[in-house]
């Protein structure tokens, strides 16, 4: 059976073990959407992961979702995170950069402009804004001249990311954000080439991932998917149709990989885990649900055939955790309440595991 602690061949890259450290917004960037010292030391403690993905990174203003996200759209902001890579790197570690257009999921106090979305639709519930939540506005419909350049928007930021030292990137499709806005049929009135039929919906999603791996290399580029998630409102009718025909058209786009979360019932998802030909990322339980992913649910599915295995919570309280896994050892809980709240507390201050003498 497939070891958590075997070696894997991603593309270019050889990753000692096969656990993943997820995605995860933790708020501390600076102004101007810097990366920090902080940021390097976070991602650095964290390094003995297979591979890092980091939190996501706006591919441009009007794309930030929420305050106190880095961004990757100026220089200064590739310079910010050459620090991070460099940090990550001298541990050991490989990093790819997630590239996150959060679309509607935005607020003018947030980025001083309106947010875009496929169709003037509010996403459902409250969205964070430097003063506090706020109900999500109704963003701008993108004119159909538009939309290549948002998707294109991808592209520039991988370059960047690139540029800042980043082993690759993963495209955001997931969560309700602005490809999977696309992917929605309620989020998504639109008429054009881009709405309506499934080959129009998973119009943007390829078109994005196309011109990112045109832009730093198929073996590069990833893609994050949560089939019929619901975040933020989204709805998605024909999942099964919709998905699998979007892995084929990444297949002959030739990705990295595909970074599928459990918001599916387990057969589709195994169904996608077949017809997709290359590396697949599983994370095997609903993004802030009530469980976590420990080392009973990575063996899982490593034997339903996933080839890595990414975790998240688990990843904020215990740096080591890669070594925690591997030895038995007790996962650290994590405090909810630092999360978000900026500064280094809940943030550097969770240590490896004390071993008493």
């Amino acid at each position: 059976m497939t070891s958590l602690f075997q070696p894997y061949r991603l593309a270019d890259l050889h990753l000692p073990n096969r656990v993943v450290m997820a995605p995860m917004t933790r708020v501390r960037a600076a102004e101007g959407g810097l990366a920090t010292p902080s940021m390097a030391a976070y991602y650095a403690q964290r390094a003995t992961a297979g591979l890092i993905v980091s939190e996501g990174v706006q591919p441009s203003l009007v794309g930030q979702s929420n305050p106190g996200t880095p961004g990757l759209y100026t220089d200064e902001q590739v310079a910010s995170w050459k620090p991070v890579t460099e940090a990550v790197h001298a541990n050991g570690g490989r990093v790819f950069a997630q590239i996150m257009h959060g679309g509607r999921v935005s607020h003018p106090e947030t980025t001083g402009t309106q947010p875009v979305g496929p169709s003037a639709v509010a996403a459902v519930g409250d969205v964070f804004t430097p003063s506090g939540p706020r109900p999500a506005p109704v963003p701008r419909a993108l004119e159909e001249a538009e939309v290549p350049e948002q998707a294109e928007s991808y592209a520039r930021a991988a370059r960047r990311a690139v540029a800042a030292g980043f082993d690759g990137v993963e495209l955001h499709g997931a969560n309700g954000y602005l490809i999977s806005q696309f992917l929605s049929d309620n989020a998504n009135l639109r008429t054009d080439s881009y709405g309506g039929s499934v080959a129009n919906r998973i119009r943007f999603a390829v078109e994005a991932t196309a011109a990112t791996a045109d832009a730093v290399g198929p073996e590069r580029t990833g893609i994050r998917l949560s089939p019929g998630a619901g975040f933020w409102g989204v709805e998605e009718t024909g999942v099964r149709e919709m998905y699998t025909a979007l892995l084929a058209e990444l297949a002959r786009i030739g990705i990295a990989y595909v970074h599928l979360e459990a918001t599916a019932d387990e057969e589709l998802l195994l169904e996608l885990r077949r017809a997709w030909p290359t590396t697949l990322i599983m994370n095997p339980v609903l993004p802030m649900g009530p469980k976590q992913v420990g080392r009973t649910e990575a063996d899982r599915w490593l034997g339903l055939g996933a080839d890595l295995i990414s975790f998240g919570r688990a990843f904020i309280a215990n740096p080591d955790l890669v070594e925690r896994l591997r030895t038995g050892l007790p996962i650290a809980p994590v405090d909810e309440a630092t999360y978000y709240q900026g500064g280094d507390r809940g943030y550097l201050t969770y240590p490896a595991y004390q071993y008493s003498a």
